[in-house]
């Protein structure tokens, strides 16, 4: 009789199609070429994921805090950011060892009755990127041509044609047409923080934590706005996906090189969107704040910059970095949307069609908002939006650091456990302060 244990399997199924399967290893990482050129295969994926950093809901957020509290916010801008570098590792990580995006891994790991709920806050939380992608679509449109915003939500729907036209130049041209973008925004932001002139000597100390993140409601509610749109939940399953992108060898040394590469890229391309996030919160410290003003609306700040700042072409480089936030972030969320789907239920869906319904379902509380409320309203509705992220950040930050601890499943390319303990101790902070939020909210704090 054979009294041999049995063995649990690693995964409780195996998915059978890649991720991004019409762009799944189409670009080549030449095995003779120069360790140069091979790293520069791998650049590009950091740079969609870093475009989190500019999501229009940041704006609300950053607008509100710099505003409101000055520099304070700056350090939960850096905080943010070291989270988002440490996880995006591990998506990397995960990837690579295994093969599956993260929607996959929790598919194939865990049971229906788990797997199921966290598809549904994967796309809660992509619906609440797109409803910031709508509104800060929208008013850009209307700050720079004068469209009325209730058109201008409709006009986002178009979005779908300029995604469906990069999909078939390749994933090279999406990645092109992402960074020329983050250079439009950078460029408008360095003039703008010119103009600004901030105080340096308060802009260096602002990086310093302070307690009264935690015990202000009010300063807790806007450092979670931040870290939801910075950290974002729907950048872990993309990353875990586009890297795939990526033709890289199977044998152990090729896949630890392909990791390096790829965590030098997302490291790289989340530094310089800090630059850009911190210069939001920057510019509404040294504008608004300095001036006694408290403002999270996106059209009152674009009214306000040209009479503080003395430049007339100052609300136009506003505008035109809130549109281009708004078409990056587009791009972005349409693959996110894709992974999560085919990765967590297995549904195909044309890209155009995955689009459409992503974008009505954001269309409608948007309308609905301004029909009611008012355009005054769409401010609090995008640090609203940027809130729910972060409340959806632990459903998906708690499986990836469960995966990439687990040697079963990443085999030689398991995380280190001074990595591990970090990334348990960032989940745990995330939880800790959404459950910090939902008190204060409960009891009337905020």
């Amino acid at each position: 009789m054979d009294t041999t244990p049995t063995r649990r399997p690693v995964w409780l199924r195996d998915s059978s199609t890649p991720p991004l399967a019409d762009v799944f290893r189409s670009i080549p990482v030449r095995a003779g070429g120069s360790g140069w050129r091979r790293f520069l295969a791998f650049v590009g994926p950091g740079y969609l994921v870093a475009v989190g950093y500019m999501d229009p809901g940041n704006w609300a957020t950053s607008l509100a805090g710099g505003s409101q509290f000055g520099y304070a916010l700056l350090a939960v801008a850096l905080i943010s950011n070291i989270m988002a570098i440490i996880l995006q590792s591990l998506c990397a990580r995960l990837a690579i060892a295994t093969g599956k995006d993260l929607a996959q891994a929790c598919r194939d790991a865990f049971p229906r009755w788990l797997s199921w709920p966290l598809w549904a806050l994967a796309e809660l939380a992509i619906c609440a990127t797109d409803l910031a992608e709508v509104i800060g679509t929208a008013i850009g449109l209307n700050l720079i041509f004068g469209i009325p915003l209730e058109i201008g939500i409709f006009i986002t729907a178009a979005d779908v044609f300029l995604i469906l036209w990069l999909q078939t130049k390749g994933f090279r041209w999406i990645e092109a047409f992402i960074i020329t973008l983050l250079g439009v925004i950078a460029t408008c932001f360095v003039i703008q923080i010119a103009l600004a002139d901030p105080d340096w000597g308060d802009l260096i100390r602002g990086f310093a934590p302070t307690t009264d993140i935690v015990t202000n409601p009010d300063m807790l509610y806007l450092a979670l706005g931040i870290i939801g749109a910075t950290v974002m939940p729907h950048n872990l399953y993309l990353h875990s996906g586009i890297i795939q992108t990526r033709a890289y060898g199977h044998t152990v040394p090729e896949k630890k090189e392909a990791l390096k590469f790829a965590t030098i890229d997302s490291t790289v391309a989340l530094m310089f969107a800090l630059t850009i996030n911190a210069s939001l919160l920057v510019l509404a410290a040294a504008t608004f704040h300095g001036n006694g003003m408290v403002v999270s609306d996106l059209t009152e700040a674009h009214g306000l910059l040209s009479p503080l700042l003395g430049a007339a072409f100052a609300p136009v480089l506003f505008g035109i970095a809130l549109l281009c936030c708004g078409l990056n972030s587009t791009v972005t969320a349409t693959m996110a949307g894709q992974i999560v789907m085919e990765g967590f239920i297995d549904i195909r869906m044309a890209a155009w069609a995955r689009r459409l319904v992503t974008r009505l379902v954001a269309i409608v509380p948007a309308i609905v908002v301004i029909l009611i409320y008012g355009e005054a309203q769409l401010g609090e509705l995008l640090v609203l939006s940027q809130v729910i992220l972060s409340l959806q950040l632990p459903f998906a930050v708690v499986p990836l650091v469960m995966f990439t601890a687990s040697k079963g499943k990443l085999g030689a390319l398991v995380a280190p456990l001074w990595l591990t303990v970090t990334a348990a101790l960032i989940a745990t902070l995330l939880v800790t302060l959404n459950v910090k939020l939902i008190f204060d909210f409960l009891t009337g704090a905020l």
